[in-house]
């Protein structure tokens, strides 16, 4: 795409018919909000930014470079043209020439240099003395600020003060016809009057063979229709913003310093996510998902090792089973150097039979002494305080490649479980279970199948529809292998959905589960979607190795390299 400079788009809007309104900002965040509102662009107004950056007059106190770096972030942030409100140009025409450079580079499309003399007082302060650059002096600094333009359709704005000096009606028509014939691209006319009618009619008598400019801060109760039969080009709103924000700060802090509560100002202020939204969060998610490398965004894994398995006595008779050692290695010490290979490095673990066996340096550890009469969904909230922003949540019994949880964290879904079709692969061959108790899952779309019959894994977005072990097998495609990932919105809900089961289920059955504190993470999951929660699944074709009996466990000696 062919970069267009913001000045063409100014050049564009003063070829449409009807007036340009322009609004004034402060920083990048009132521009943005200027350009939302829907106006045609955005003036750099230096009272506002004296005021908001500083806190200081509007009197040359701001130098060019300030002045500058505050323009420069407004137009990173938004795609309305900038007319930069560049005071007397900082000095003298050599002066001039260089805020012209600067401001094209920083994609400014136009300044405007007024005829006051340096340093400039704001046109409004009362008793302030007046004085105004010879007609000659203003006009050779806008033929060097033309000179030094490189951008052809960057646009300079001459404003004379005459009318707010008391020179009058000739001398501000006098002075805007000799700007007009140096070589501006459009002129200000500036009044403080209470009413339009002094400037209009300088309006009407000049020549009009340049664009006005007007800036009605005091004679605000003319509409811009008025002014644009007047012959007026372009109005600027220059101050309001800053103006408002003032007000609705210095009420809203009245507010929370009399109540105390911050939630007392709530009715004048927006929510988080409206700023958030304001500001790209959104598309800085979306960009995260798509092109940080995986795991470089904050997640913390959850394990839940809590249960004891008497079928796999005598084995764990003094250890859990996640301590079991296969080729040199336990399942934890497997399951830690995965995530840890996908940059994952916050870990907390909940422990329970034989808890204190346990003692892997770098785990945040979480006891659920209860793990005889609960179920894993209980183990899981026993490390509630660590579900914050996108977390994984896995069955301390598992064994998987490391490619398995890359394919999982590069989903952008709100809830994403990892789905084993080899399942309906080993069941049809054999008709009986690969593993003990599967967790079965029918999905929305039935996955393909290859000319031999196998299930193969889709690329495309699936989404599962039950799951359980409970699932009738003539509706199942795959097994849930113990290993999901929420993002942050995904974990709120997940979070929401256990407190309100909790108390609407407290003393009765939990999907599957005789009791809700014998509730599986499944049972949670299913709950989820039966409320209308889209729950994604990543295929995978084997990979992985539950270890839930003698059986399994001699399984993953012999299939285990090393």
């Amino acid at each position: 795409m062919r970069f267009m400079h913001q000045a063409t788009k100014l050049r564009a809007l003063f070829k449409r018919p009807g007036a340009i309104k322009i609004v004034g900002a402060h920083d990048a965040l009132s521009a943005k909000l200027i350009e939302r509102a829907g106006f045609d662009g955005v003036w750099a107004s230096g009272f506002a930014i004296s005021a908001s950056l500083k806190c200081i007059p509007d009197a040359s106190f701001i130098d060019s470079s300030e002045q500058l770096g505050v323009e420069r972030r407004m137009a990173e942030a938004i795609n309305i043209p900038i007319v930069a409100d560049c005071d007397t140009g900082y000095g003298n025409a050599l002066n001039v020439m260089r805020t012209v450079n600067d401001r094209e580079r920083a994609g400014v499309a136009a300044i405007c240099i007024e005829d006051n003399v340096y340093p400039k007082r704001c046109s409004f302060y009362a008793g302030v003395r007046r004085e105004l650059i010879p007609i000659e002096e203003h006009c050779g600094k806008i033929k060097a600020a033309k000179a030094a333009q490189t951008v052809p359709d960057f646009m300079i704005i001459a404003r004379t003060e005459a009318l707010i000096a008391g020179w009058g009606r000739e001398e501000a028509l006098q002075r805007v016809e000799a700007y007009a014939e140096a070589g501006a691209d459009a002129v200000l006319i500036h009044s403080k009057s209470k009413t339009f009618d002094e400037l209009k009619s300088v309006c009407k008598a000049f020549s009009g063979r340049v664009p006005i400019v007007v800036v009605p801060t005091i004679f605000d109760q003319t509409t811009a229709k008025e002014m644009e039969e007047a012959g007026v080009k372009m109005i600027i709103y220059a101050n309001q913003p800053v103006r408002a924000a003032i007000r609705s700060i210095r009420e809203t802090l009245e507010i929370i310093k009399k109540d105390t509560r911050p939630g007392a100002a709530n009715d004048r202020i927006v929510t988080l996510p409206e700023v958030y939204e304001i500001v790209g969060v959104p598309q800085m998610e979306q960009d995260e998902k798509q092109f940080l490398p995986v795991g470089g965004e904050k997640i913390t894994a959850i394990i839940t090792a809590a249960g004891f398995e008497k079928q796999l006595l005598p084995l764990i008779e003094d250890k859990p089973k996640c301590l079991l050692d296969i080729k040199g290695k336990t399942i934890l010490e497997r399951q830690v150097a995965a995530i840890n290979d996908c940059n994952i490095k916050d870990i907390a673990l909940v422990r329970g039979y034989k808890k204190e066996a346990i003692d892997l340096p770098n785990i945040k550890y979480y006891d659920n002494d209860r793990y005889e009469e609960t179920g894993d969904l209980f183990s899981f909230f026993c490390a509630e305080n660590e579900m914050k922003g996108r977390t994984l949540f896995l069955y301390g019994d598992i064994v998987f490649e490391t490619a398995i949880l890359e394919k999982l964290l590069k989903s952008p879904a709100d809830i994403t479980l990892v789905v084993d079709l080899a399942w309906h692969d080993e069941h049809k061959r054999s008709g009986a279970h690969p593993h003990l108790k599967p967790d079965l899952v029918s999905l929305k779309h039935r996955p393909t199948t290859n000319t031999a019959g196998r299930y193969v894994t889709p690329e495309e977005h699936n989404q599962i529809v039950k799951i359980g072990q409970h699932v009738p097998e003539d509706e199942a495609h795959g097994e849930f292998i113990g290993l999901a990932m929420l993002s942050e919105k995904g974990t709120e809900a997940l979070k929401r959905a256990y407190h309100d089961a909790s108390k609407k289920f407290a003393s009765k059955g939990f999907h599957e589960a005789g009791s809700f504190k014998k509730a599986s993470f499944t049972d949670l999951i299913q709950e989820l979607i039966d409320h209308g929660q889209e729950v994604s699944c990543v295929s995978i074709y084997k990979g992985w190795m539950e270890v839930d009996s003698f059986e399994e466990y001699q399984q993953a000696w012999a299939k285990l390299r090393q």
